[in-house]
């Protein structure tokens, strides 16, 4: 008996839909690239999407042909794009940590809650984002003036700053990229000129917390390649 049943554009169009969300977590998962986009307590979202959008991309190509003719309208074709071009972003895109032009925007003015140091702990830069807005977090801070400390982050720079200084800025990520607050620090006697906007770099100096703002007096800094996991998880 000849299957009369043809096959639905609506139902094409979905299963690339699909298929290229499915590709999109797969290609996050081979190259390693997650941490670029999602925090450590959401990165098993893309093993998982990657799995499940496979087999609902297979089902829907098993089930191409219609007894019914299925018309893709073009307000679902539109709504179809809309959902596969993120996608299509971030794989076509070069894959970046977010940089000097996200730090001003994603300050952490926003708010910020995270643990005030016990005693024995070493300087973070999650501690320092936590006495921003916790006064505990703060009062501990002040108890550490003057420890060494290391911090990694990129270059930033205030207009009408010194030749020796420089803003060390990191990114703090709870879920994912979109709610990323910047914590930042002030880097003093850093060598004049060496280092560029948005260049990582490794700070060694005298910790010093100044009201809200910190303050590093730079003992070293040496560049660095960006970090495999280049935000702070909280």
């Amino acid at each position: 008996m000849t299957d009369r049943r043809a096959v639905s554009p609506l139902r094409v169009a979905t299963a690339v839909a699909l298929a290229a969300w499915a590709g999109l977590f797969w290609f996050l998962l081979v190259s390693g690239r997650t941490s670029l986009y999602l925090s450590s307590r959401t990165a098993w979202v893309v093993p998982t999407g990657a799995i499940v959008l496979t087999m609902a991309a297979a089902g829907r190509l098993a089930t191409l042909r219609a007894v019914r003719r299925e018309r893709l309208t073009p307000r679902t074709s539109w709504a179809l794009g809309f959902i596969v071009f993120p996608a299509v972003v971030v794989l076509t895109l070069p894959p970046t940590a977010l940089g000097s032009y996200a730090a001003a925007r994603r300050s952490l003015s926003a708010g910020f809650a995270g643990p005030a140091l016990d005693t024995g702990d070493r300087v973070t830069l999650a501690a320092v984002a936590a006495g921003v807005w916790s006064e505990e977090a703060r009062r501990a801070l002040i108890d550490r003036a003057g420890s060494q400390v290391t911090f990694e982050g990129i270059v930033t720079r205030r207009e009408g700053s010194p030749a020796d200084e420089f803003v060390l800025t990191r990114f703090i990520v709870s879920c994912c990229v979109a709610d990323a607050l910047s914590v930042q620090v002030r880097v003093v006697g850093a060598p004049p000129g060496r280092f560029e906007e948005d260049q990582w770099v490794r700070v060694s100096g005298t910790f010093y917390p100044v009201g809200k703002e910190v303050v590093v007096a730079a003992g070293s800094v040496r560049a660095i390649p960006q970090p495999d996991d280049p935000y702070l998880n909280v």
